[in-house]
């Protein structure tokens, strides 16, 4: 059972609120296990909601893009939200009304705030490319610094976040037990697939820390 309190009335699970999860060890590993997440935010009178790649640094999540991005424009002047999603199964059930989904939720409220610094923004990226293929940033052509004035690099922080997590079995009900079709769960994952090099590529193989970002470093 979860014994931490929600970090505020907006960020408290409702809905089956015993699935809800406001520890930042499982908030931080539902951001890390995803790529993806979805921003909205106002602009101009209207509400939006755009996806972006996004990485986590210590109890911030970050995310960037071109200087002249309307999304972060409005990010540094108003407040958003962050939602991730994560699908890890079907649940099929016996009646069409049981059916389910496994699945692991992050949504965080809050304001971002941008990063000047040069050094700063430079080590964020390293960041996100590290994240992606550990050891990578080193095997790169250098960002220029005319690359890096051209990009925003934002973060909110994860202090006024909730989690929200399905996981297990069918849940039908007891009379519907003996009903003659098939019940279960199907999982379901993202796996990184057999990669494809660029016909200009002067290294033709694939480094190991691409194709598992787990593997050492080649």
């Amino acid at each position: 059972m979860n014994t931490h309190p929600a970090p505020s009335e907006r960020t408290r699970v409702r809905r089956l609120p015993a699935r809800a999860h406001y520890d930042s060890e499982t908030i931080n590993g539902i951001v890390d296990a995803a790529t993806v997440c979805s921003v909205a935010f106002q602009w101009e009178g209207s509400v939006h909601a755009l996806p972006t790649i996004h990485w986590r640094e210590g109890e911030h999540l970050y995310i960037h893009g071109a200087k002249g991005s309307r999304m972060l424009k409005a990010l540094t002047t108003g407040q958003a939200c962050v939602t991730i999603a994560l699908a890890d199964g079907l649940v099929m059930a016996r009646s069409a009304m049981h059916h389910s989904m496994n699945y692991r939720a992050v949504v965080v409220y809050g304001c971002f705030e941008q990063l000047d610094e040069p050094d700063a923004k430079l080590n964020s990226l390293r960041a996100l490319i590290e994240g992606i293929a550990p050891g990578r940033w080193e095997q790169l052509r250098p960002i220029t610094g005319k690359e890096l004035n051209a990009t925003t690099v934002l973060r909110i922080p994860l202090t006024e976040a909730s989690a929200k997590i399905r996981a297990g079995g069918v849940k039908d009900d007891e009379e519907d037990l003996g009903w003659p079709v098939w019940a279960g769960v199907i999982p379901l994952q993202t796996v990184r697939g057999t990669p494809v090099t660029e016909p200009d590529s002067v290294v033709r193989d694939a480094p190991a820390n691409v194709l598992n970002p787990a593997a050492p470093t080649v």
